[in-house]
């Protein structure tokens, strides 16, 4: 079976958002959870809750965001 770039699901306190979606980003979704359910053994319940794991994922594999958000960071010259 293939490996999934998403792996199990933590228990987090939540952040409402709502948002819509495309149809097929939708069914995409609904898909992925099928399989990783069946892949992981664990039921998913909600494909909505794929959301925000998946987002997570996206933005620690982008280089370039992690590069800028640590320029952010930084402190800006001593003070003090």
């Amino acid at each position: 079976m293939a490996k999934l770039k998403l792996g199990a699901l933590e228990d987090d306190k939540p952040f409402k958002i709502t948002h819509e979606l495309p149809a097929s980003v939708h069914r995409d979704l609904v898909a992925y959870a099928e399989i990783l359910a069946q892949e992981s053994g664990q039921p998913i319940g909600e494909p909505a809750k794929l959301i925000a794991p998946m987002l997570a994922r996206f933005m620690a594999a982008d280089r370039s965001f992690r590069k800028a958000r640590r320029a952010r960071q930084r402190p800006s010259g001593d003070e003090g």
